[in-house]
């Protein structure tokens, strides 16, 4: 009999289980081949449906898809469990080879898991999921699927064979890096196998159900060779200039010849600390396009802080490159899936089917995103998430304005990248001009000894110097009554004025404010209630002003300082960390137009930080040092900028953080590290398991990884990504959401709503919903904003007119 896995919605055919099987083990050893566990990765694939060999589950796909208005019972069909219920019973029971044992949890604990997330070896309740599951759970027919298997399949000896690599690899695996725990090691393995197996499972069910050919995998040397040619002909144009033999453009060039030579290096962990106007965008591109061709990297992935930068550095590397077609921009997750389960509705074509196997692998050779989506990618629950986690191997991956990292995931965030170094052969770059002392806390980052790319820092800072920064902060209080009155006396001097504050509602309302005093000088406002591509709208207007010198005032979150080319006559800061402040300043006098400008450092009373506690810590930092240097100008390193005076703000930021550096979890009393490679002696749940059950857990993993995954944000509250009505093109893409689409399609219109985006907290959700301002898409995955609810000039209107509109998109 033929056993199916799916069933083409477009023409009705089949495609059987051991072709499924067959073919995401291939795709999966392929992915598992950049870790040197293509076997461990296989297995994976190789099992995963196993019970789809079921006359069950048949009987349910084929009444699905005869009888889609009356279908089956959702969730009547475990066909999951199969598969790691099958190396249980086989690697983990009687006589155990403790390799073995451990490959059955790792892969098995991917295979049971692989339509939600990684379940939980031990969890808070003192039980074990993965138990609950693979040995405890009675299913129909397991004995016939495991026939079955090896009957239709692959033989049984050739599947020992097939073991007998993948321990081979496991030894290989925990051989490497002795001074890591196997507790790090297994678990950076397990979500490695898991990313391979989700993404060949969705790879090869979209290919069957598309019915074409999957593309090619890009020719990343050549592309790389390419790009570096381009790259290369733009910087030789620059020399070409009429400056081009000014101190600053000759200081420009020997940096990026810097990063040049230094591509030579081995992967690893490095640092480009070039200072603002030093044209660190292009220099960390030459190296990571040369880096790329010599040690044969797949792709080049650029993550930044803010969404505002993706759209600025994606565009200038597009202008460079000239190439739309292979550079993605990954804002954030359109769908979220972080909560949803789909195995009921495996092998039925529904449109949550649809977006969940449309194409969002990270696959591009050179890819935009944020800090947060690098850190969910890891850390965060839902299989779109983690299902990129493969491909940040074999990559340069380049982290601007590195210093943005949260303070609570800083211990995640240097394991990544130890894994990424030790394992992915990975290149990692921390690029900034305040570089954080990383290597510096309990779990510290695995960085060269001699890892800066650039000679000489400090005279290249003096060399760049271009602002002096003007303590009001320690004078005179501030509210936006004085702000107003103080923005009117510095434009009496200059021509344009940046105010940078620090929560969204105070620079809300001082704009509103500036509306009825700055009369005819244009007045634009910027945060994170507006999406990407609104944002980008208003940033050319004020560069057009900039260009044109025109008076004008920009008023914005600190979402503008940190890598958005503008430049302006004089910058207003808010009090906060030293790396924010240094930030602002490279926002002024931006290019050395002018002689020296003044960046104003302000104490802002209005502004609410109870719920920004690292803003309100580096904020008390600042101005320490601050008064240190109004009792004694001599006091770290003689300016607020200095490389010394920066190494102690982090050092006293990561000191009054030390306790939340490993992003403690108050309601289990324990920290994300813990709940994830804390060995069986440092486990809590694994010691009050043993006093419940009075035995030992019968598993050498003990780690909570669904637990853990539940309770991670990389910033406090979660938020929810809202598809905006902004212009022509975000109204059309929500229309063509509504619609009915192919897979294709919704692979593009995900990727082409990224721009038009914004994500909303809890509170604002409930207020929108209250007053009609949401609808939804995609079967309600996609919340949409009313036209109401989105204003032209400030992004989100929570007091909007929707409860009036009724149109629908």
């Amino acid at each position: 009999m033929r056993y199916i896995a799916h069933i083409r919605e477009s023409d009705r055919q089949c495609q059987t289980v051991k072709e499924h099987l067959l073919e995401v083990k291939q795709l999966a050893e392929a992915y598992g081949a950049k870790l040197g566990v293509a076997h461990i990765a296989g297995l994976s694939g190789l099992l995963h449906d196993m019970g789809k060999l079921t006359e069950a589950f048949l009987n349910y796909i084929t009444e699905a898809v005869n009888h889609p208005d009356a279908p089956p019972k959702r969730g009547s069909v475990d066909h999951s469990t199969a598969g790691g219920k099958l190396l249980f019973k086989r690697l983990h029971t009687g006589p155990i080879d403790i390799n073995k044992a451990v490959l059955a949890e790792v892969v098995g604990n991917a295979i049971i898991s692989h339509h939600s997330y990684l379940q939980d070896f031990l969890n808070q309740e003192l039980e074990s999921d993965y138990l609950q599951r693979v040995r405890d759970k009675s299913l129909d027919e397991y004995e016939q699927a495991e026939q079955r298997f090896f009957d239709q399949v692959m033989s049984e000896e050739e599947f020992q064979d097939y073991v007998n690599c993948a321990a081979a690899e496991l030894e290989a695996y925990l051989e490497k890096e002795p001074s890591v725990s196997h507790e790090h090691k297994l678990m950076f393995l397990t979500k490695f196998i898991f990313s391979a197996l989700i993404d060949a499972d969705r790879t090869n069910t979209r290919v069957f159900e598309e019915n074409k050919p999957e593309e090619p995998e890009c020719d990343s040397e050549h592309l790389f060779a390419r790009y570096y040619d381009r790259l290369m002909d733009k910087i030789r144009s620059f020399e070409e200039q009429n400056n081009a033999d000014s101190p600053i453009h000759r200081l420009r060039r020997e940096m990026s010849e810097q990063c040049d030579r230094f591509a030579l290096r081995p992967p690893g962990i490095y640092t480009l600390s070039i200072p603002t106007g030093g044209g660190k965008t292009l220099a960390s591109l030459r190296y990571a396009l040369n880096h790329a061709k010599i040690y044969g990297q797949k792709r080049i992935i650029y993550v930044v802080p803010y969404t505002t930068i993706i759209e600025q550095n994606a565009a200038e590397v597009r202008r460079i490159l000239r190439d739309d077609e292979h550079i993605l921009e990954h804002h954030s997750n359109v769908v979220d899936d972080a909560d949803d389960s789909d195995e009921a509705q495996d092998g039925m074509m529904t449109t949550q089917q649809k977006w969940r196997l449309a194409k969002d692998n990270w696959d591009s050779p050179v890819i935009f995103t944020t800090m947060v989506q690098f850190l969910n990618t890891f850390y965060a629950k839902g299989s779109r998430n983690i299902r990129r986690l493969h491909n940040l191997c074999n990559a340069v991956i380049i982290f601007d304005e590195v210093q943005k990292v949260p303070v609570p995931c800083v211990s995640l965030f240097n394991q990544a990248l130890n894994f990424l170094k030790a394992y992915g052969r990975s290149s990692l770059v921390l690029c900034t001009a305040t570089q954080p002392t990383l290597e510096y806390v309990k779990h510290k980052l695995d960085i060269h000894t001699e890892a800066e790319m650039i000679d000489n820092l400090d005279q290249v800072i003096e060399a760049f110097k271009r602002v002096e920064i003007v303590d009001q902060a320690t004078m005179e209080p501030f509210d936006n009554e004085r702000l107003a009155e103080f923005i009117a006396d510095r434009l009496e001097d200059v021509r344009s004025v940046l105010v940078i504050l620090n929560t969204k509602s105070v620079v809300r309302k001082l704009y509103d404010r500036l509306k009825i005093t700055a009369g005819d000088i244009p007045l634009y406002h910027l945060s994170t209630s507006m999406c990407a591509a609104h944002r980008n709208e208003i940033l050319e207007k004020v560069r057009e002003h900039l260009r044109n010198r025109d008076k004008i005032i920009c008023v914005s979150t600190q979402l503008i300082e940190a890598g958005v080319d503008v430049s302006f006559e004089c910058v207003i800061r808010s009090l906060a960390g030293l790396d924010s402040i240094a930030q602002a300043a490279g926002r002024c006098n931006r290019h050395g137009e002018h002689e020296l400008r003044h960046v104003y450092v302000i104490d802002h009373t209005e502004e609410n930080l109870s719920r920004l506690p690292e803003i309100k810590a580096g904020r008390h930092i600042s101005k320490k040092l601050l008064l240190d240097l109004r009792r004694d100008p001599a006091f770290h390193g003689g300016h607020l900028l200095s490389a010394q005076a920066m190494e102690r703000y982090f050092n006293d930021l990561y000191t009054e953080f030390q306790s939340k550096l490993s992003y403690r979890v108050p309601s289990l009393g324990m920290d994300m590290i813990q709940l994830l490679t804390a060995n069986k002696l440092d486990n809590t749940f694994f010691q009050d398991y043993c006093s419940k059950h009075g035995a030992r857990l019968p598993l050498v993993l003990a780690n909570s990884y669904y637990s853990a995954a539940e309770h991670f944000r990389v910033i406090d509250d979660r938020t929810t990504s809202v598809l905006v009505p902004h212009g022509d093109k975000g109204k059309s893409i929500i229309a063509e959401l509504n619609g009915e689409s192919r897979m294709a399609d919704i692979t593009r219109l995900l990727r082409s709503a990224q721009q038009f985006t914004i994500n909303l907290y809890e509170h604002e959700l409930r207020q929108l919903d209250h007053n009609n301002g949401l609808e939804s898409c995609l079967d309600g995955k996609v919340l949409v904003l009313r036209e109401g609810a989105y204003n032209d000039e400030f992004g989100l209107d929570l007091d909007n007119d929707s409860r009036f509109d009724l149109s629908i998109y």
